[in-house]
């Protein structure tokens, strides 16, 4: 019989088999990550399935009893290509349905309103009146389909408007089942699709609360977001904190408005991204759970089921590659698996496509078998908590839950989630970790198969979903001509002026203001007359944009490639006799600002004078900004397909101002077959998904006039 060995032997053995390479990993997140792990490492009991702290589930049978709920978020077009698509999705074998609006919608405007002219049906389905929601759900029983809904600024509308589709189906609203995002703390932090300003818009959250939980049981009235975080760059740390910090905050402010938490928070969800760090996706929701119940036991709740975190997941869109994209199947499937790992309780799989347009048939066809492959083919359903009890599983769990309770413990400090959102301190912490994520993804630190690793010499165009944002509009706009042209608009205007008393008015059950906009609803309101007579009271929200400073550049000292391009930098500021000079601009309704920021960071870091342009800009003022501030480069920042009618539009506008010397470049997710189009539309340089920062400023120093050699070549500097 021979001895155990022991931990030094077996390092001793490890170290000789890497030739003393440190096998250790340092996480974004901070975390020391070993490469061995053992019973020691395991210093919290994790329990058991469906019991307190539900770190291994909230139910005991989990996937053995009933496996996740199938979801694909999708929405695109009119109401009626979207119900088309769902029907197809639905009789695939999808099980719920996640709607996904258009930008117009988002920011509470119908889609006749100047502002939106590039954004009707773009990025989601155009919803402008009762009808058009009708249409949505046309053939699909409401009191049968659970239906979630991520809308955060025209929430009221949007779910007056589904409430009363449900009335004018048959379906009472007690048995309306599903989920809105109704989540505005995220908002101000990372995706920006606000529309009032915070203190109004809690109100909001919490007449929500009062309303679904008196007369909707079966709803849950908030799906709290990490998901959008994290695709703006925070690390696992962040969005799992920053998230639980959120729900603390709105449980506090459901109680503030009269209710008692344990009437409203078991109707209380969540949603988070996954990610392709396997392990850490796995763990984050397991520590998401203990965390949760910590701090719903510290507000009194009673109930188990108030203290139980349930969720839905998505798989990351920022891990998606426009470069070799049927590498996406992988990455997606990986998630997905990560996700089941953790414990979901439903989830949307991104299509191989989506990091430069909306899902196909074929490709949302790929996404949602994966899901029903990992369900029906592999077994994994069959155990609960497969990976409960692993060391380093448990060992990472209990790290990032100590690890987030540090950055909820500093929000609590600082008064809740609202003030330190007013300070600005969790989205700047967000901005400065997608700024180091990029500049480590640039220099093949942290490596992209397909982008800066094992790249194709060629690639591949790649059939995309294209729609014809003309075409949806004029249809939009005719129904809304025909709905206000049928409707009793006395009564309409009356309904709106009671929801307009309401919002001007103190918080009551009286002044509910989902309560007055389904009235409003009903009578045949638009979803930009409800939000226009709540906006008369609280006022239209902005903010401009404040770029980090130094993260960037910090990974790059020493590096020749980088210098090679601050010399350039230089040489153009000699040449001009001042900074050549970028405005980073945000067109159209579309308010991730992730790439704005990180090209604003690091092209700032790199010497150029940077103005970041507000978001929501249209053309016109654009040019005027640019005009304004004396601009050499005005680079367009599109993520929502709204590239072909607005980037045109700035320009012919500069050139009717006489300033075709302003260059124009256009970076985001933008189709290569829409590259020609740009091109002849007098774009001098367009920068897709996964190109190199470094890279892109050197290419405007060329546009520039300045003589910089290609990359590979910094000898020659």
């Amino acid at each position: 019989m021979t001895d155990k060995p022991t931990l030094d032997q077996w390092a001793a053995a490890a170290a000789k088999e890497v030739k003393g390479k440190d096998l250790n990993w340092d996480t974004p997140e901070g975390i020391q990550v070993k490469p061995l792990y053992t019973a020691e490492d395991v210093t919290v009991d994790p329990g058991l399935p469906g019991f307190a702290p539900f770190t291994r589930g909230v139910r005991a049978s989990m996937y053995a009893g009933r496996p996740w709920t199938v979801r694909q978020y999708a929405g695109f077009s009119t109401a009626e290509e979207s119900n088309a698509f769902y029907r197809r999705n639905l009789a695939a074998g999808q099980k719920g349905l996640s709607v996904a609006f258009d930008l117009a919608t988002h920011r509470g405007y119908d889609s006749d309103h100047p502002r939106v002219t590039g954004d009707v049906g773009k990025a989601g389905v155009a919803i402008d009146t009762i009808e058009d929601m009708k249409i949505l759900f046309d053939g699909i029983p409401l009191d049968k389909m659970s239906v979630s809904m991520t809308m955060n600024g025209a929430i009221i509308p949007v779910l007056a408007f589904f409430i009363v589709a449900g009335e004018e189906q048959g379906v009472d609203r007690k048995l309306l089942d599903g989920t809105v995002q109704n989540d505005i703390l995220k908002e101000f932090m990372v995706r920006n699709t606000y529309i009032y300003p915070p203190e109004p818009s809690m109100r909001i959250i919490s007449d929500i609360f009062g309303y679904t939980s008196r007369e909707m049981p079966k709803f849950n009235s908030i799906s709290i977001s990490g998901y959008h975080m994290q695709e703006a760059g925070a690390t696992q740390v962040q969005e799992l904190a920053f998230t639980i910090a959120d729900g603390i905050e709105y449980a506090r402010y459901g109680m503030a408005s009269g209710l008692d938490i344990d009437n409203f928070a078991g109707r209380l969800s969540f949603f988070f991204a996954i990610g392709m760090n396997f392990f850490m996706e796995i763990a984050k929701l397991r520590a998401a759970r203990v965390l949760w119940h910590r701090a719903m036991t510290k507000l009194g709740a009673q109930s188990e089921r108030s203290k139980m975190l349930r969720t839905h997941c998505q798989t990351s869109g920022v891990s998606l590659t426009e470069q070799d994209p049927y590498n996406n199947v992988m990455r997606t499937t990986i998630e997905a698996m990560a996700a089941m790992l953790g414990g979901t309780q439903s989830l949307h799989t991104n299509a191989l496509d989506e990091a430069i347009a909306l899902p196909t048939d074929f490709s949302a066809r790929i996404a949602r078998n994966t899901q029903i492959v990992i369900q029906e083919e592999t077994g994994m359903c069959n155990v609960v908590d497969p990976l409960g009890g692993s060391y380093y599983v448990e060992s990472l769990t209990q790290q990032l839950v100590d690890a987030a309770q540090e950055i909820i413990d500093r929000v609590e400090s600082e008064g809740g989630m609202a003030k330190a959102v007013a300070a600005g301190w969790p989205k700047a912490m967000i901005e400065t970790a997608a700024a180091a994520r990029q500049a480590r993804v640039d220099r093949a630190e942290d490596v992209i198969v397909g982008v800066n690793k094992y790249r194709l010499a060629n690639e591949d165009l790649l059939e995309t979903l294209d729609i014809d944002n003309a075409k949806v509009r004029e249809a939009q706009i005719a129904r809304i001509n025909r709905v206000k042209a049928e409707r009793d608009e006395e009564k309409c205007q009356a309904a709106l002026q009671a929801l307009r008393d309401a919002a001007a008015a103190p918080q009551s059950i009286e002044t509910n203001l989902l309560a007055h906009a389904v009235e409003a609803a009903r009578a045949r309101a638009t979803l930009g007359e409800i939000s226009s007579a709540m906006e008369d009271s609280f006022q239209r929200y902005g903010t401009q944009p404040t770029p980090v400073k130094g993260v960037y550049a910090a990974p790059y000292a020493g590096d020749s490639r980088w210098q090679q391009v601050l010399d350039g930098v230089q040489a153009v500021e000699r040449r001009l006799g001042r900074k050549p000079k970028l405005l980073v601009a945000k067109m159209g309704q579309d308010g991730h600002d992730r790439g704005a920021n990180i090209i604003a960071s690091a092209f700032g870091d790199l010497g150029f004078d940077v103005v970041s342009g507000p978001l929501f800009q249209t053309p016109e003022e654009t040019v005027v900004l640019a005009l304004d501030s004396g601009v050499d480069v005005v680079g367009a920042s599109s993520l929502a397909a709204g590239h072909k009618t607005l980037i045109p539009e700035l320009i012919n506008r500069l050139r009717e101002k006489g300033r075709t010397d302003i260059k124009v470049i256009a970076g985001g997710v933008i189709p290569p077959q829409d590259y020609d189009y740009l091109r002849d539309a007098g774009v001098q340089g367009i920068y897709g998904p996964g190109s190199n920062v470094v890279e892109c400023a050197a290419d405007v120093l060329r546009l520039l006039g300045h003589n910089m050699p290609p990359a590979g070549l910094e000898e020659a500097a």
